[in-house]
């Protein structure tokens, strides 16, 4: 110890210089490794950053410049309820962070656009109510024809339901209105209507005729005809049809849109097509008539679709994106109108519409040689045959007829115009009433909660796909004008005229054909 002692002692000027040496040479050693720390981070950082896409290494001096190619995982939207399945909560919920929003929204304008011309049939469908309004007794007496009531109350949906509908039909037109409600919160004023999710319309006009009759029940459905008062509201198949594995409306648009490129219009078989049900009405049995033989050729394509095997086979070949390959399409009703309409418009193909009984909400909107080509109901096997031959032998204008009808269905029968169209009838509608509504006993209160999470699989699947995920950002578009009685009757005589006009062709076609073959 001593030793020890009296070496330090003795060496107290080398150790002051070592001292010195060691200090700064732990300094030296401390500079280095925050040196290699700092360099460190920036490495990870930087490796972090270009994994994500946000970071480029050739921007660090000195590095050497290398091409690194990152794979991204594609990014997945998840459609979820906005709100634990396990507690439905009885209020309107505000709209979800989750899901997508499917309906494109206009661009941000200080004056919204006009609404499409179909519109203006919104006043002539409540016409019969305008001088003496809607009272309650009037309301009551839809009730026997009625499947449900809707009730608004500040701006919550109430339902009560009298009698089973045919499948989901009920549960996704509700699904709608709820949707309505996302889209416009608080714009929807109280009201109170029945609504029957039936085919064919029951409220015949002949049976109001006249003073001494009173105002007709108020019946809300999915078509009417010439013959009826019944009010047309936008079929549930917009929201989707789970049980025939037809997506929600939106999405449908998109996949038809993508199915049109995949055939060019003049690449496409140059006869007319249709695929359905022939079971469900006279007229589809009498189309298939119409199909190519051994003794006649009427420029068709005719398919039975059996909706039973199909579900079996999953629906495999029942897509719609695929069925755009023929220059030609034909739309015929079934039972009444049918939901197949709007989709067979969209393929960009001519569509040709067997004459119709019954009409939804937007097709009146549509005129003959400008958005599709009339058939005769009674002799369609020859008018189809003629519609071919004359589409064939005006390649140009048959192609301007199929676009401008896919053209009109795509811009002016989007998602953002049926709920337009809803939110005006709705609105209309609202004014006529002459009591307050109110919650019957029984009635429930319907939110996103309460009508998604009790589904399952495709039922769930399609209301996740078109739930409203945010309110719009633009007001409705402007509801135009009732028609003047000339106004109306102007538009009724061009559809007549021009629907003249094609059978006039027609049988100048056939008559040259019999001169023809006399020769």
């Amino acid at each position: 110890m001593v030793k020890r002692r009296s070496t330090k002692r003795n060496n107290s000027d080398t150790h002051s210089n070592h001292a010195s040496i060691k200090t700064s040479s732990h300094q030296g050693k401390r500079i280095a490794k925050a040196t290699l720390l700092l360099v460190f981070s920036i490495f990870i950082s930087a490796g972090l950053l270009s994994f994500l896409g946000c970071f480029d290494f050739t921007t660090l001096p000195g590095l050497k410049k290398v091409t690194i190619t990152i794979i991204k995982p594609p990014m997945i939207t998840l459609h979820r309820f906005p709100h634990q399945c396990g507690v439905v909560k009885n209020q309107t919920q505000p709209s979800s962070e989750y899901g997508t929003n499917n309906n494109k929204q206009r661009s941000s304008h200080s004056q919204p656009p006009t609404c499409p011309s179909y519109f203006r049939w919104i006043h002539e469908d409540l016409r019969p109510w305008r001088e003496t309004g809607v009272t309650r007794g009037t309301l009551e007496k839809a009730r026997r024809k009625a499947h449900f009531r809707v009730i608004i109350l500040d701006g919550r949906v109430y339902v009560k339901k009298y009698r089973r509908a045919i499948e989901t039909r009920d549960t996704f037109t509700l699904w709608g209105i709820v949707q309505l409600l996302q889209w416009y919160p608080g714009r929807l004023p109280d009201l109170e209507l029945l609504f029957d999710a039936d085919d064919r319309p029951t409220v015949r006009s002949r049976d109001y005729e006249g003073q001494q009759h009173p105002a007709p029940p108020p019946v809300f459905r999915y078509c009417s005809n010439d013959a009826s008062l019944d009010i047309v509201f936008p079929d549930w198949s917009f929201w989707g049809w789970a049980e025939l594995n037809i997506t929600p409306w939106a999405k449908s648009l998109v996949a038809i849109e993508e199915g049109n490129k995949m055939t060019q219009w003049e690449d496409r078989v140059a006869y007319a097509y249709w695929r359905g049900n022939p079971k469900v009405a006279r007229t589809r049995r009498e189309l298939l008539r119409c199909n190519v033989s051994d003794q006649e050729d009427w420029n068709t394509r005719l398919y039975i679709n059996d909706w039973a095997t199909a579900s079996k086979e999953g629906f495999k070949n029942s897509n719609l994106e695929n069925q755009c390959t023929h220059r030609y399409k034909i739309y015929v009703e079934g039972w009444a109108w049918s939901v197949s309409e709007k989709y067979i418009m969209a393929c960009d193909s001519m569509t040709l519409y067997v004459r119709p009984r019954y009409y939804d909400f937007f097709i009146r909107g549509m005129m003959p040689l400008q958005h599709y080509w009339p058939i005769r109901d009674r002799g369609k096997c020859r008018s189809l045959k003629h519609a071919v031959h004359w589409g064939n032998t005006h390649l140009d204008q048959a192609r301007k007829i199929g676009e401008e009808g896919s053209r009109y269905i795509r811009e002016e029968v989007n998602m953002e115009y049926v709920y337009d169209y809803m939110f005006h009838l709705m609105n209309e509608y609202a004014k006529l009433l002459k009591f307050k509504p109110e919650i019957p006993l029984g009635a429930k209160e319907i939110t996103p909660d309460s009508l998604g999470c009790p589904a399952k699989g495709r039922w769930r699947d399609y209301m996740a796909e078109s739930m409203v995920t945010s309110p719009s950002e633009v007001s409705p578009c402007e509801m135009p004008l009732p028609y003047s009685s000339l106004e109306l009757r102007e538009v009724l005589e061009r559809k007549a005229n021009l629907t003249r006009q094609v059978e006039v062709w027609e049988d100048l076609y056939f008559r040259n054909l019999t001169n023809g073959n006399k020769h």
